[in-house]
């Protein structure tokens, strides 16, 4: 049986856009500003940001790795939440945090696209959420497994995006828009 999230409201939720993550990812600066922008927006039309900050053995909490990217600032009142699994979800207070909001949609943007946010966007699918991903501001670096063979970031962004405009839960919807499109009215 499906569930369906109680609630009406949107939260935008940027996860791991942090100085260490996003060092090295496929176009960082146009990634950072496109975040930017949907934070600016999600701002303007009174909707909750909800910030995600991954720590573990590497990536010290209140280490410089660990900080958000400069460009990118929590404002007072905007929820921080650390995680230490890929997924925002796991061993987090993010569905209390939604449920406090009475968000049952959530837009999503951050870092890296193949780790935290696939994670993140199945988990909230699963746990009854609505889900919009911005297109354009998510990213990760390639990859090269044991074979050899690299795989390009940008065949694993535009792989995901394609993903997600068509999976399908039931009683629950997925899109994927760019941020110029974004638009917090629409869910």
């Amino acid at each position: 049986m499906a569930i369906i999230r109680e609630g009406d409201k949107t939260a935008l939720l940027i996860v791991d856009m942090q100085v260490s993550v996003i060092d090295s990812a496929w176009e960082e600066t146009l990634i950072i500003k496109n975040t930017k922008r949907a934070v600016e927006k999600a701002r303007e039309s009174s909707i909750p940001v909800i910030w995600i900050q991954h720590t573990n053995k590497k990536m010290v909490r209140g280490s410089s790795g660990w900080q958000l990217v400069p460009e990118l600032t929590a404002q007072p009142g905007e929820p921080c939440l650390v995680k230490h699994y890929n997924s925002a979800f796991e061993e987090t207070f993010l569905e209390e945090t939604l449920a406090h909001l009475g968000a049952s949609h959530i837009v999503l943007a951050g870092a890296l696209t193949n780790e935290c946010i696939q994670a993140t966007a199945y988990a909230a699918l699963e746990k009854g959420y609505d889900l919009t991903l911005i297109e354009d501001a998510h990213t990760t670096g390639d990859i090269t497994p044991e074979n050899g063979e690299t795989i390009r970031a940008l065949d694993i962004i535009r792989e995901f995006n394609i993903v997600m405009s068509i999976i399908r839960y039931p009683g629950r919807t997925s899109r994927v828009v760019s941020v110029e499109n974004l638009d917090f009215q629409i869910k």
